[in-house]
């Protein structure tokens, strides 16, 4: 099993996370970290990668029965969907497969909740263009 699901866009970075946060919000998602690994890696190591987002994103609704459940959830969020510039005008969006991340988790209750989490982060990325 993949730990991600990942798409590649024809497009620039910027617009691709316009495109990935339209498509979260309509699947009741919202941002709430951001994370610019090329300018945090060179501010903190002083080297140059390709710009490269995480975008950490939440749906409240699940993230709320996660923890009614499984009190250490929080350790797994939020769901991060990566933005990474391949150069060649293109962007791949790349999603955490929360069920992968969660096989060490011996919870029946949460493996409801991290199937549907899964299949609305496949259909999400399945479904950007």
């Amino acid at each position: 099993m993949d730990y991600y699901f990942s798409k590649i866009l024809s497009c620039s970075m910027t617009e691709a996370e316009s495109i990935v946060l339209a498509a979260m919000k309509e699947r009741g998602f919202g941002l709430i970290t951001e994370i610019d690994m090329k300018h945090k890696l060179n501010e903190k190591l002083g080297v140059e990668i390709r710009p490269y987002k995480i975008l950490g994103m939440c749906n409240p609704s699940f993230a709320y029965k996660a923890m009614q459940v499984e009190e250490k959830i929080g350790t797994m969020l939020p769901c991060n969907v990566l933005l990474i510039d391949k150069g060649d005008g293109t962007t791949e969006v790349a999603a955490v497969n929360p069920i992968a991340s969660m096989q060490s988790i011996r919870n029946e209750q949460l493996g409801v909740f991290a199937q549907e989490v899964t299949n609305i982060l496949k259909e999400v990325v399945e479904g950007l263009s």
